[in-house]
């Protein structure tokens, strides 16, 4: 279908508006568009483009049409076509960059677009699964271990062997020191999720279990990943 399709139901789209919202809305508003029916839709009005969203609509079986109407303002519609649920391969968002806008509407719309410049350009020649791997060994390098666990979480649900992570963690504890590694990384969050994934696959359970278990241990409730 083509929003030519559906242009005409939009008045009757669900709308949400997020501008002004600080910290991560993403798990509300995901929740109100799984409860959306096929033949209806939402509407989500923000400051700048929302890019984040479009890959997780369409995932969740919606086509999207957006609309510039103002300066720092823009509505995206988002039509239901079909019942896609969320498997648990539907990343983690970069929720810290709703907290841009609030410093400046212009900086807000500048950091969206230089994260679709990073993780989705066609031009990047690394996999996106490695550039998990390399953004969760810069987090760590920098002491952010909360992205460092999400980035983890991220890159099982996209299904990398987790015999990478063995070999992250080989080169952390070379790389900065087994004592470093002792005291800070394997008593952080980001080594409770990596033990879970080893425990669980010994336990013979599937992908899709796991990434539940990831989901539920270590997703937005757990205050040690989520982003405020």
């Amino acid at each position: 279908m083509s929003y030519e399709s559906w242009k005409d139901k939009i008045t009757d789209f669900k709308k949400v508006d997020v501008r002004g919202i600080a910290g991560n809305f993403f798990p509300g508003l995901k929740k109100q568009a799984m409860e959306i029916t096929t033949g209806s839709g939402i509407e989500v009005v923000q400051t700048f483009e929302p890019l984040p969203l479009y890959d997780v609509m369409e995932q969740l079986g919606f086509e999207r049409h957006t609309e510039k109407t103002a300066e720092n303002e823009f509505h995206a519609y988002f039509y239901r076509t079909e019942i896609r649920e969320d498997k648990g391969d539907i990343p983690m968002r970069p929720a810290a960059l709703t907290n841009m806008p609030i410093i400046d509407e212009r900086l807000g719309q500048i950091a969206v677009d230089f994260w679709d410049l990073t993780w989705n350009d066609g031009k990047r020649h690394l996999p996106y699964e490695i550039r998990l791997l390399l953004s969760l060994t810069n987090a760590v390098g920098a002491g952010r271990m909360r992205q460092a666990t999400r980035e983890l979480v991220k890159a099982y649900a996209h299904g990398i062997d987790s015999a990478a992570f063995d070999d992250v963690f080989e080169l952390l504890a070379w790389n900065q020191g087994i004592g470093y590694f002792s005291s800070e990384i394997g008593t952080s969050t980001l080594f409770k999720a990596y033990k879970t994934i080893k425990q669980a696959e010994k336990q013979g359970k599937s992908r899709d279990e796991i990434n539940a278990m990831l989901r539920e241990k270590f997703g937005e409730n757990n205050p040690d990943v989520r982003v405020m």
